[in-house]
């Protein structure tokens, strides 16, 4: 029986890609990449939604390095799409022997992105993924030449669309046809394409070029502060902030809080100077309840044992602020 890997990012897009191939009598199999940027979470409730097993390829590493050096660059934020795509295409390459199946799909759609799925683009991708005869995008494939798959007979090209650019009128329709009504917004998945995000990734990179997951993971947590190259403070904005940012900790993190205002639990990464200590502490009462006052008692000291440490201070000005904020 012929077999495909499908492609899913957890977007509508790729999940009507695979229910397209699926729905000509070909088995499907959804592949799904984790890394420090995304996860299968959107991926699994899909494929759930369209009846397909997936596999999860956690490809971290090689992801990050190519973060780091996009060869073709980045999109409008820190996402290398071009280049994350075709290591993508490559590991999906890779399993083809593994799972024994015949060719690749996916959900891209011509001229949808203006840099990462262009004409130009998508070539780019195809050819560096090292499978090129392999790839078909089902979506778009008759704006496209006919691929080896189609030529062969494996499948029939007569039911592929030829979707182009921006208009999600076609996707939606065939959506609502399949009854698959729980997808997430275009782009939700990654945080690369996240504004803040990546402006705190690039920063981060400037001070630490091999960051690790937990480092990388904190970039969605809070307010970041630069206060020295080798320290950085961080201040949640909710409980639940608080209570997630305490799994990626380390016993030398210093914590603070407001003795006697609720607030912002604050946090100190790196080697501080007894300044840093202090900003972390000015920041700590500026977001808490005692804000207004011209001393706030701050207590603190290492994550996960007492915080003895005791320092008055005053709360921090807008112009603190605006100077260390990223």
């Amino acid at each position: 029986m012929t077999r495909a890997l499908a492609m899913m990012s957890g977007g509508l897009d790729s999940t009507l890609a695979a229910k397209l191939i699926k729905e000509q009598g070909i088995d499907v199999i959804g592949i799904c990449f984790r890394s420090n940027f995304f996860n299968e979470k959107n991926a699994l409730r899909m494929a759930e939604q369209i009846q397909i097993p997936l596999h999860v390829v956690d490809f971290s590493d090689d992801h990050l390095r190519i973060v780091k050096n996009p060869k073709h660059g980045y999109g409008k934020n820190m996402n290398p799409c071009v280049d994350c795509h075709a290591l993508m295409m490559t590991y999906s390459g890779k399993l083809l022997e593994e799972l024994n199946a015949d060719f690749i799909i996916t959900g891209e759609v011509l001229n949808q992105r203006p840099m990462s799925q262009n004409r130009s683009a998508l070539d780019i991708v195809k050819n560096e993924s090292g499978y090129s005869d392999k790839i078909l995008r089902p979506l778009c494939a008759k704006n496209l030449p006919p691929t080896e798959m189609e030529l062969n007979g494996l499948v029939d090209r007569e039911k592929f669309l030829e979707i182009s650019g921006r208009s999600r009128k076609v996707q939606m329709e065939l959506a609502e046809k399949w009854g698959i009504i729980d997808y997430p917004s275009p782009a939700g998945g990654c945080k690369l394409t996240e504004p803040n995000y990546s402006k705190r990734l690039k920063e981060l990179l400037e001070y630490n070029k091999e960051p690790n997951s937990s480092e990388l993971y904190l970039l969605r947590i809070g307010r970041h502060f630069r206060v020295t190259p080798n320290c950085k403070i961080i201040s949640t904005r909710t409980l639940d902030e608080a209570n997630s940012i305490k799994e990626y900790l380390n016993y030398e993190d210093l914590i603070f809080f407001a003795e006697d205002y609720n607030g912002s639990m604050v946090v100190l990464i790196g080697k501080p100077t007894n300044e840093d200590i202090e900003m972390a502490a000015k920041i700590t009462a500026r977001y808490s309840k005692g804000k207004d006052n011209p001393k706030v008692v701050i207590k603190y000291g290492n994550f996960s044992r007492e915080l003895n440490n005791h320092i008055t201070v005053t709360p921090a000005t807008d112009e603190e602020i605006n100077k260390y904020i990223i």
